[in-house]
């Protein structure tokens, strides 16, 4: 349960999740797993506060988790179905983890196995020694769930100019046909301790862009509709154990990501987007050397080559993050999360206390607080600042 305390105050969720899988075998080489989550939002239920639109897209959802078939074959590994595939995993935000869709109707705020999307993939990997190869295709995309105008996280495009008013259209999906499927492929290998990946994957973009048109009568009306366009991206992670220390750092390489523009200067823009080339990378360290707590420190930065001077991130972008996180006992756990941008005043704030009372329980009690300017990536949630907490059973 969270409630939003900055007027106007308002309870902002009332989530109840029942994940449930089983796997098992059907022999020695093939091996399946089904899984599916209800969520049912209370909130919804029980307040007005929401347009009827948000209401009825995030009230109650039912969606189909892993659902695969594993199948070995010497060296060969083979995974066909629904299916979570990372490919990179940092603290309190997403870098390298390319493949996944992701449910950000909450920003993100819960936790990453609740935020990803699985996957129709079938996926083949290849293993000898230390070498590890992946081969990906995705011949039905899973997208990222961004929600409904109105709703607590939606926040995508700049403010329209004075006068005009915003109309959102239906969010636009690629075709099921061969040219949208994604693919991709990943080569690691794990050498005096490095453990070093690279990839290529090319997809039909899981995050939309929001291509607007600008109507000038009878009411001044510029008006969105969120699409998703193919990009290409090439990366790599590394990670390195030095005892107390651990060593990460993800890097990825982004051709054609359409950014809105932000300047309505000129209205006869045909779409509102131009496309960039980006690359972002972070670098993060884990220190483990106190007992019972965790440190880590992030660095971070996005760069746009040939910047247009319409979009609202600048060439660099840079920002760091900090974690502490400590063990009282066997059964509290407290831990702060900081990020933060370093061109300007624009971070996020999330202190926690979890609390183990009984064996497969868990309850936590936490606050939410976002700092910025409008256009931030912080910054346009200055006033959803909240607490919550969590009660969980696992089984």
């Amino acid at each position: 349960m969270a409630y939003t305390w900055p007027k106007a105050s308002h309870w902002s969720e009332m989530m109840n999740h029942f994940d449930l899988s089983a796997q098992g075998s059907l022999s020695s080489n093939v091996k399946w797993k089904l899984g599916a989550r209800v969520d049912y939002d209370a909130v919804y239920s029980l307040t007005d506060f929401y347009p009827q639109s948000v209401e009825n897209d995030q009230r109650f959802n039912f969606l189909l988790r892993e659902n695969y078939l594993d199948i070995s074959a010497d060296n060969w590994d083979f995974r066909l179905g629904r299916q979570q595939i990372v490919w990179g995993e940092m603290v309190g935000l997403f870098f390298g983890d390319v493949v996944s869709a992701k449910d950000v109707r909450h920003f993100v705020l819960p936790e990453f196995e609740i935020l990803r999307i699985p996957q129709w993939a079938a996926r083949a990997e290849y293993f000898k020694d230390d070498f590890h190869a992946e081969f990906l295709w995705i011949p039905l995309a899973s997208y990222d769930n961004i929600g409904k105008p109105g709703g607590e996280f939606f926040a995508y495009t700049p403010p329209p100019p004075p006068g005009f008013q915003t109309f959102f259209l239906n969010e636009r999906f690629p075709s099921s046909s061969l040219s949208n499927t994604n693919y991709g492929l990943r080569l690691s290998i794990l050498r005096d301790g490095w453990d070093v990946a690279a990839f290529a994957y090319s997809s039909m973009s899981a995050a939309p862009t929001f291509y607007r048109q600008v109507i000038n009568s009878p009411q001044p009306t510029v008006v969105y509709e969120a699409r998703h366009k193919r990009i290409d991206q090439f990366g790599g992670t590394l990670a390195k154990d030095f005892g107390s220390v651990v060593l990460k750092a993800e890097a990825v390489y982004t051709r054609g990501r359409g950014f809105e523009l932000s300047n309505f200067g000129n209205l006869n823009d045909t779409d509102g987007v131009v496309e960039q080339d980006v690359l972002g990378w972070v670098v993060g360290i884990d220190y483990n050397e106190i007992a019972d707590t965790r440190i880590n420190v992030q660095l971070f930065q996005q760069h746009i080559f040939d910047r247009n001077p319409d979009i609202i991130p600048e060439s660099n972008e840079n920002g760091y993050s900090l974690l502490v996180n400590h063990k009282f006992g066997d059964k509290v756990e407290a831990q702060a999360l900081w990020i933060s941008s370093l061109n300007r005043s624009d971070w996020m704030l999330r202190p926690r206390v979890s609390w183990n009372f009984e064996k497969n329980w868990r309850a936590a009690l936490g606050v939410d607080i976002f700092h910025g300017p409008p256009l931030g990536y912080f910054g346009r949630y200055d006033d959803r600042d909240r607490v919550y907490t969590e009660l969980r059973y696992s089984f």
